[in-house]
């Protein structure tokens, strides 16, 4: 058999803690702390990581169960916008500043209207700022928002758009929301990524136009995202890691009572424990393809799919439900963050 070429296949995914995933990679410092069942993942890129494809900076992940429930879409609330107020002192960035909040996206694209519909419920006050110099309150601070559509309906760059706006109104800093892709099942609409790096528009769609960064608009750029879409080489390559999974609790369970009265369909064996299987049991499952490792599967999966045209961008049934939830969760943190009057 010939050896599978990797050079060819990247992992699709926007997400640092996927991209990093447990090496130990020169240039990246990462801290890990659980709150409840929630998990924030603090992480320092120190120079450029050209391999990975990251940028210098700071990048906090946000990672959640469950935001439906009024109760745990609260706490998510709090810890989002306790790290967004970190990222901006980080930045320097005081309660006087000028926010311009950025929505991104295609609002006729569900996977793809995180950004436009986080911006129909911020507290926008520029306006009042500028009508007769009336003075807001206490407690709340500049704050514009715009959402610039995609290219391929306006004919114009995302970032051209956005700079002629900074030209104009002169905002202190920008906020820009969009939508991202993940390389794993487990992440989609469960995963919130901030970063002072800056973004690339349609990343999440596999369509990454020119990036929004402190470099091409000349003033910090805060990106928050949330991955809506996976590729179909993730959803198939993770299926045959399930399956292994599913042998190997089989395996370590086939003996106990307990296990046998338990419906197929009601055992979560991803919460329960199991030791993995060894190359050999992995090869007697799947033949040639136990042989090879996660990133070979994923190759070779790739290279079957994206010759036909079916590595398509794939996102879960229930993807309209959960956008107007996590646009929720989104407005209500920045509101809070850039307003801190909204936090009594």
């Amino acid at each position: 058999m010939s050896e599978i070429d990797l050079k060819n296949y990247r992992v699709r995914t926007d997400l640092i803690v996927e991209s990093i995933g447990s090496s130990d990679i020169q240039g990246i410092k990462s801290d890990e702390r659980k709150i409840d069942d929630i998990t924030i993942s603090d992480i320092t890129v120190t120079n450029d990581v050209m391999e990975l494809g990251k940028k210098k900076g700071k990048y906090i992940t946000i990672s959640f169960d469950d935001v439906t429930d009024t109760s745990n879409r609260r706490r998510l609330e709090d810890i989002v916008t306790s790290e967004l107020l970190k990222l901006m002192d980080h930045l320097g960035i005081d309660k006087d500043k000028k926010a311009l909040v950025i929505g991104l996206g295609n609002y006729k694209s569900t996977p793809d209207s995180l950004g436009p519909k986080v911006l129909n419920d911020l507290v926008i006050t520029r306006h009042l700022c500028i009508i007769n110099n009336i003075e807001i309150e206490e407690g709340y601070r500049n704050v514009s928002g715009f959402i610039p559509g995609v290219m391929g309906n306006t004919g114009i760059e995302a970032k051209d758009v956005i700079l002629g706006l900074i030209n104009q109104i002169k905002p202190d800093f920008v906020i820009a929301v969009d939508a991202l892709a993940s390389s794993s099942i487990d992440r989609v609409n469960k995963t919130i990524q901030m970063t002072d790096t800056g973004i690339n528009p349609g990343s999440g769609v596999g369509n990454s136009r020119i990036e929004i960064s402190k470099e091409t608009v000349g003033i910090p750029v805060i990106a928050i995202g949330i991955p809506t879409v996976v590729d179909a080489v993730t959803i198939v390559s993770d299926t045959i890691k399930y399956i292994l999974k599913k042998f190997s609790y089989n395996k370590a369970n086939i003996n106990k009572h307990s296990h046998k009265l338990k419906p197929v369909t009601s055992i979560n064996y991803l919460k329960e424990r199991y030791n993995d299987l060894s190359a050999e049991d992995k090869e007697k499952v799947l033949g040639y393809l136990g042989n090879l490792s996660e990133e070979e599967v994923k190759e070779l999966i790739f290279e079957v799919l994206t010759p036909i045209g079916y590595n398509l961008m794939v996102t879960p049934k229930e993807v309209d439900f959960m956008v107007d939830k996590l646009a929720l969760v989104l407005s209500t943190s920045i509101n809070r963050a850039l307003h801190p009057k909204m936090n009594q």
